[in-house]
C-alpha cells in the first residue's frame, strides 16, 4: 500500500471471478449514473430561469456526480476487467485525486443543499433573503472545500496509492507518518461527522416544523389532504438524502477509524472494495432521488415525458395528413373517450362529436402572466385547437363536457400534450 511504483503493488489481489463481478458493477453503476445525472441536467437545463437557489446545489451535485462517473468508472471497469491497474502510478495519483474531489464536492453539496432548505423552512426571515447570487458566492466555497482536502496529499500531508485490491487508487489509509494520520483524522471529522451532523440536524428541524405548522393548520381548519401528501413528499426525501449519505460514506468513515485506531493492514481486500462500491453508488443514487421526489424535478420531467408519448402516437396513428386515417388496434374503437385522446388524439374523436353539425365555439378565455410575458389562452370547444398568442404555437387540448343537475356542466382539460409553461398557466 501507499505510493510504491513497482508492479506488484498494481496486481488484484481479488480472484478473477471477483474483478469480473464487480467490474460488471461498475459498469452497469457507470451507464446509470451517466443516464440519470445526464437527464438531470437537462431537466435543470429546460427550467433555468426558474431554478431556486437551493437548486443551484443540487445542480452542482450532479454536475460532481457526472463528472466522477466520467473520469473513474472506465479506469476501474477495464482494470477490474484486465485484473491489474492498467495505467501506471501517475494515472493511479491522478485517479485518486479526481475521487477524492469529485467525491466531496457531492458531500459538500449535499450538506449546503440540506443546510439551505433548513433555513429557509425553519428561519423565513433570513431564508427569505439567500438568493440566487448567494447561491452562486457559495457554489466556488463547495469547490474550494473540496479542492483544500484533494490537493492536501499532493502537497505532502498524506498521500495517495493503489488500493489494497490493487485495481484502483485513493488514499492511502496506512498513515505513514503523523502527518499522514493527521490527514485521516481531518477527513474523518470535516468529511464525515461534521455533514453528517448538519444534515441530520437540518432535516430533523425541517420535518419538526412542518410537523408543528401541520397540528397548528389542522387545530383551525382541520386536515388536508395536500398537507398530509405535501408531509409525506418531504419526509420521504429527507429520508432519502440521509440514508444516501449514510450509506455512501460511512464504510469510508470506518476504514478511516480503523487506520487510526487500529492495523489496516489486517482489514480484507473485499471491505476496500465494498467501500469504494459504496461511495460510487452515490452517482446514481442522488440523480434518482431528486427525479423522483423533488416536486418541481419531477413535475417537468413527467410533463416532458407526456408530451414527447404524444408526438410517438402521433406518429404510430399516422396522424401528419390533413385527413383523418383509420387507427390501428391501439387507437380503434375509441370506447373511452378520455383514453382514445390520449392515444391519439387526431385519429380518434368522442362519439358525440363525430356526425354533429355543431360548430365549436369559445369556451372561455385565461389571462396569465408567466415570467413577465403575457399570455392570452383561447379555448376552443370539444377537441379543437388552442391558440397562444406571444407563443407562437398552437396546443391541441381535449375538452370534456359532462352535464350535470339541469343541465349545468363542468369542463376538465386533459393535460397530456401540453407544454409544462402552458399546463402551469391552465392548471
Amino acid at each position: 500500500m501507499g505510493n510504491a511504483s513497482n508492479t506488484s503493488v498494481f496486481t488484484s489481489t481479488l480472484s478473477e471471478r471477483e474483478d469480473l463481478i464487480f467490474g460488471s458493477l461498475y459498469l452497469v453503476f457507470g451507464i446509470l449514473s451517466l443516464s440519470g445525472n445526464s437527464l438531470l441536467l437537462l431537466v435543470a437545463h429546460q427550467k433555468r430561469s426558474l431554478l431556486k437557489p437551493a437548486e443551484f446545489f443540487i445542480v452542482n451535485l450532479a454536475v460532481s456526480d457526472l463528472s466522477m462517473t466520467v473520469t473513474l468508472f472506465p479506469l476501474a471497469t477495464s482494470s477490474f476487467f484486465a485484473h491489474r491497474w492498467l495505467f501506471g502510478q501517475a494515472v493511479c495519483t491522478l485517479y485518486a485525486f479526481c475521487g477524492v474531489l469529485f467525491g466531496l464536492s457531492s458531500l459538500a453539496s449535499l450538506t449546503v443543499l440540506s443546510t439551505v432548505c433548513c433555513l429557509k423552512v425553519c428561519y423565513p426571515a433570513y431564508g427569505s433573503s439567500f438568493s440566487r447570487r448567494h447561491a452562486a458566492g457559495l457554489l466556488p466555497a463547495v469547490w474550494g472545500y473540496a479542492l483544500a482536502f484533494a490537493a492536501a496529499p499532493l502537497a505532502r500531508w498524506g498521500s495517495y496509492g493503489p488500493e489494497p485490491y490493487g485495481t484502483a487508487c485513493c488514499i492511502a489509509w496506512e498513515p505513514s507518518g503523523r502527518e499522514a494520520a493527521l490527514y485521516i483524522l481531518a477527513l474523518l471529522i470535516f468529511c464525515y461527522l461534521l455533514p453528517c451532523l448538519l444534515i441530520l440536524l437540518s432535516y430533523a428541524l425541517i420535518l419538526w416544523t412542518v410537523r408543528v405548522s401541520r397540528r397548528a393548520v389542522r387545530q383551525h381548519t382541520g386536515p388536508a389532504r395536500g398537507a398530509r401528501g405535501g408531509h409525506g413528499l418531504l419526509l420521504k426525501l429527507s429520508v432519502a438524502v440521509c440514508l444516501g449519505f449514510l450509506a455512501a460514506w460511512t464504510p469510508y468513515a470506518v476504514l478511516a477509524l480503523w487506520a487510526l485506531l487500529g492495523d489496516p493492514g489486517q482489514v480484507p481486500a473485499l471491505a476496500f472494495v465494498l467501500s469504494a462500491v459504496f461511495a460510487k453508488s452515490s452517482t446514481l443514487y442522488n440523480p434518482l432521488v431528486h427525479l423522483l421526489l423533488k416536486p418541481s424535478f419531477h413535475r417537468l420531467l413527467s410533463e416532458h415525458g407526456a408530451l414527447l408519448r404524444a408526438l410517438l402516437s402521433l406518429q404510430c396513428c399516422g396522424c401528419r395528413a390533413a385527413a383523418p386515417r383509420p387507427c390501428p388496434s391501439a387507437c380503434s374503437g375509441c370506447k373511452d373517450a378520455l383514453e382514445g385522446f390520449r392515444s391519439c388524439p387526431r385519429c380518434c374523436s368522442p362519439p358525440w362529436v363525430s356526425g354533429s353539425s355543431a360548430q365549436p365555439g369559445p369556451l372561455a378565455t385565461l389571462a396569465g402572466r408567466a415570467a413577465g410575458l403575457g399570455r392570452a389562452v383561447q379555448v376552443m370547444g370539444l377537441g379543437r385547437a388552442v391558440q397562444v398568442m406571444g407563443l407562437g404555437r398552437a396546443v391541441q387540448v381535449m375538452v370534456l363536457l359532462m352535464p350535470r343537475r339541469a343541465g349545468l356542466g363542468t369542463a376538465s382539460v386533459v393535460r397530456e400534450a401540453l407544454p409544462s409553461a402552458m399546463a402551469k398557466d391552465l392548471l
